[in-house]
């Protein structure tokens, strides 16, 4: 690797976009990746003709990064149907958008989750959301979700029952203890787009990103011990560089340049394989008892068929904040309970744990957080910006300009 190369460590989405931006303006890059592929926390295995995501995972199709650095039409999306499932007292009850789905109107309006005031209190939401810019919700005054919800009237039922599976789910906030901000955010793109999968899998995010870059750029098994503000190390070899981007996780960004730890949101998923769907929904099914672990259930094959085989389908269970233990069983048991003796007969597939499935954003939270530090290393990821897809995208693209400014000075 010459001199006059660009060091990134980590072929996340962050570390990608970081590389493709570079690489776009005509500087080279090359990509130490210490696992054996691209993308991060948003890679999808391949198990008995099923397509598995490294945890449940959507993309939300209003973050504008996406439509900025991806093409959005090749990633041939499938969309969940707007709203969830409320799954309780062995029945699920349909919560929708009305202004998206007008005929669940009557079913939102019935289902158990809250007073009328509380549903009505939700379109409020919505429109107020609405009618601010995204990147001044995440500058507007700060507390937790859950302190937001109580201020702005909502039931601790519609607490519990609702908000409490919907963010935990997304956020991995299962408390509602992380910031307004996010929910303010993720809420308003909720209500602008469609949550969505690609049909081959969210692996098909940093694999169109990895497209983009020359074959030589990327380096992957390159686990690096150390860098410097002109080099990284890998095993005994060091590579001289023009400029290093860190471009990992929060927790191994923190140990590689000595920053402020980054707290972690853990999560688990399991994967069940059915001859039959235990529902043909294709909402998100939320855990509405409150008694979890589970807190979200999706038949990925109702809104990918392209996910499992012809005549099986995919079940993702979710457990946000849990990934000790028997996950499988206690996915199983809780389960039993929603749909009977037939999750009994569920093939399992694979548990996946995730310690670090994203950075904890506690109240007061600051997004756009430096990216060029002051001993002349850069560092990008999610934990610089906002935890999710939009946040690991634009604070790639932001530290590649913030390098380009600094490579045209010297």
């Amino acid at each position: 690797m010459s001199d006059d190369t660009v060091a990134i460590v980590g072929a996340g989405l962050a570390g990608l976009a970081c590389a493709t931006a570079l690489h776009d303006a005509g500087i080279a890059v090359r990509v130490f990746e210490a696992g054996d592929g691209v993308g991060g926390r948003v890679r999808s295995d391949r198990v008995d003709g099923f397509t598995l995501d490294r945890g449940f995972q959507v993309a939300l199709t209003a973050y504008p990064e996406m439509h900025r650095q991806l093409d959005m039409d090749a990633l041939d999306l499938r969309a969940f149907d707007p709203g969830a499932l409320v799954w309780r007292d062995g029945k699920g009850s349909a919560v929708s958008d009305p202004f998206r789905m007008p005929g669940r109107t009557a079913s939102t309006v019935l289902a158990p989750i809250g007073s009328l005031f509380d549903k009505a209190r939700i379109a409020l939401l919505r429109a107020r959301l609405r009618r601010i810019h995204p990147a001044r919700l995440l500058s507007r005054d700060d507390i937790t979700t859950e302190a937001a919800l109580r201020d702005a009237g909502f039931s601790d039922t519609m607490i519990q029952r609702f908000f409490r599976p919907l963010v935990g789910g997304i956020q991995l906030d299962p408390d509602l203890q992380d910031s307004r901000r996010m929910f303010d955010v993720i809420f308003r793109m909720l209500a602008d787009g469609d949550s969505a999968v690609p049909a081959t899998g969210m692996q098909a995010i940093p694999d169109q990103l990895a497209r983009r870059l020359p074959d030589d750029a990327l380096l992957l098994e390159h686990t690096v011990t150390d860098t410097t503000s002109t080099s990284v190390t890998v095993g005994d070899e060091t590579f001289g560089a023009a400029a290093v981007v860190v471009a990992t996780e929060g927790p191994t960004a923190a140990a590689l340049l000595g920053l402020d730890p980054v707290p972690s949101k853990a999560a688990g998923c399991v994967y069940f394989a059915a001859d039959e769907a235990p529902t043909d929904t294709k909402m998100v099914v939320l855990d509405g008892t409150g008694d979890g672990p589970v807190l979200n259930v999706a038949v990925m094959s109702n809104v990918a068929p392209t996910y499992a085989p012809p005549g099986r389908h995919l079940i993702a269970a979710a457990l946000p904040g849990v990934c000790d233990g028997d996950l499988q069983d206690l996915a199983r048991r809780q389960l039993r309970n929603w749909w009977g003796a037939q999750v009994d007969g569920w093939e399992h597939l694979a548990t996946y744990r995730i310690p670090h499935g994203q950075p904890g954003q506690a109240p007061p939270f600051s997004p756009k957080q430096a990216v060029a530090l002051a001993d002349g290393r850069f560092v990008c990821g999610d934990h610089r910006d906002t935890a999710s897809i939009q946040g690991a995208l634009f604070s790639g693209r932001r530290c590649a300009d913030a390098v380009t400014a600094r490579l045209a000075a010297t």
